[in-house]
């Protein structure tokens, strides 16, 4: 039984990666069509609403990442579809859940974490950007032209900072399979209570916190990003 689950699982990941696929290249399309890239669509298409996510998502990406954030964009970006995606398709009766599973929250959570360390080690270098684990610098020496920081606590910072660092996958985990969880056993048990009619309103709502988790996890990212492209202490 447990197989059979996780073989759903990875069907209904892969199904998520088929529809981005199909929707990216139903956007290109359009796009590349003449005047698809000067005037928009008419009406609610899958490009104008495409346009509107990313436009938010780059402002947010230039406010939240500074200068650097072309070059970390494309992959919050497919983040937060992923995770959108997921949201949506765990409201559907009978589809079963996605995002609030453990397995695809913690891979997430786990990406964006080692995504943030990455970008930290490539922006400042590993001996410089471990610094951050090892506490205040008390005094410096001056040997030989080079400035050494003395960091005497180092002991105790180390591990824990090392721990608080690793616990922001275990709080994106958790923050993502509560609130799916909750919004799709809300919408599920009033689909079952009342088939017609109230259900809509569930559903309208629990589309909104589909977005909004996915925002806030992707929101995250893009903060922990920041964190790890400012200089070392």
């Amino acid at each position: 039984m447990e197989h059979d689950g996780f073989l759903a699982l990875i069907a209904r990941a892969v199904l998520v990666i088929v529809l981005l696929l199909l929707a990216s290249v139903a956007v290109r399309r359009r796009i590349a069509a003449t005047n698809g890239g000067i005037i928009p669509d008419e009406g609610v298409t899958i490009r104008n609403a495409t346009e509107v996510i990313i436009e938010g998502l780059t402002g947010l990406a230039k406010t939240t990442m500074g200068p650097e954030w072309k070059k970390w964009f494309p992959f919050v970006g497919a983040m937060f579809f992923f995770i959108l995606i997921g949201n949506l398709l765990g409201l559907i009766p009978g589809f079963g859940g996605l995002t609030d599973n453990v397995n695809t929250a913690a891979a997430w959570a786990i990406i964006s974490y080692v995504l943030f360390n990455y970008v930290g080690i490539r922006e400042h270098g590993i001996k410089n950007y471990l610094i951050k684990y090892m506490g205040p610098s008390f005094y410096t020496w001056h040997v030989g032209g080079k400035h050494i920081h003395v960091r005497p606590l180092f002991f105790l910072f180390f591990p824990l900072e090392t721990i608080l660092d690793a616990v922001r996958m275990v709080t994106l985990t958790i923050r993502l399979i509560a609130n799916m969880f909750a919004d799709h056993a809300v919408v599920g048990a009033f689909l079952l209570i009342v088939p017609f009619g109230v259900p809509a309103i569930f559903i309208g709502l629990g589309m909104l916190v589909c977005v909004l988790q996915a925002f806030v996890f992707s929101l995250l990212t893009m903060i922990y990003i920041n964190m790890a492209l400012q200089e070392a202490h």
